[in-house]
């Protein structure tokens, strides 16, 4: 089992780790800070590197089938580090960073638009939602609501709590097509104070006005009853 260090601290950019099994498909440590693609969040990239000064570039992380080991897939051809060998994680520190704003940025526009989400992604400084929804969205309002709520500041934190208070509170699940994995004992809440409450794993900044200004990029009609709506970080 890797411990998943990005969930308690989504900053940490580096980290001192050992290797417990090298394949050239998958780099396995006893604890990381790259996020393993998962609930719309692509895996995070970046770089392990070795004692004798050399360094392993990650293109990709991913879970094991096993959903508890964390892969790190290095380049076709790099060579793997040895299996005990204590070696430093090194993210990608700007590409995490626009995915964290991108992803909490997603978590408002829920709250922009509180409809049922049917599907979503959380790209590289930028990120979509589809909801159902039959009505007509205006782009401009959207846009001008969301920066609204991240002009609030508000505190991004997160708690635990077990599998029977999520069954007990339903409502807490906005996703209609995918639901937070259970059978661990505990799912893990992703808070925005005052303005929204829901199952995540992913990462994101620790206050709403470190996202920066957002633009509606795109509202497509994908059906009757859907709307995809498409988000951008605008450059500072």
């Amino acid at each position: 089992m890797t411990e998943p260090l990005f969930r308690e601290d989504p900053y940490r950019r580096e980290v001192e780790a050992r290797v417990a099994s090298a394949q050239p498909g998958g780099i396995v440590l006893d604890r990381t800070i790259f996020y393993a693609r998962g609930g719309g969040q692509s895996g995070d990239r970046g770089h392990i590197l070795l004692k004798d000064g050399s360094s392993i570039e990650i293109l990709d992380t991913v879970y094991d089938a096993d959903r508890r080991t964390i892969l790190h897939v290095p380049a076709e051809g790099a060579a793997v580090p040895a299996v005990g060998e204590t070696v430093v994680a090194r993210l990608d520190w700007g590409l995490r960073y626009s995915r964290m704003r991108a992803h909490s940025a997603l978590h408002l526009l829920s709250v922009v638009l509180p409809y049922p989400v049917t599907g979503g992604s959380v790209g590289d400084a930028e990120g979509r939602l589809d909801f159902d929804c039959a009505a007509p969205l205006d782009k401009a309002e959207v846009e001008q609501r969301l920066n609204a709520l991240v002009a609030l500041d508000a505190k991004v934190s997160q708690r635990w709590i077990t599998d029977a208070e999520l069954e007990a509170n339903p409502a807490l699940v906005k996703t209609m097509s995918v639901k937070p994995p259970t059978g661990t004992g505990r799912v893990r809440l992703v808070a925005i104070e005052g303005l929204d409450l829901q199952p995540c794993g992913g990462t994101h900044v620790a206050r709403t006005g470190k996202i920066g200004r957002v633009a509606a990029a795109q509202i497509e009609k994908k059906g009757k009853f859907n709307r995809r709506v498409r988000i951008a970080l605008v450059p500072a």
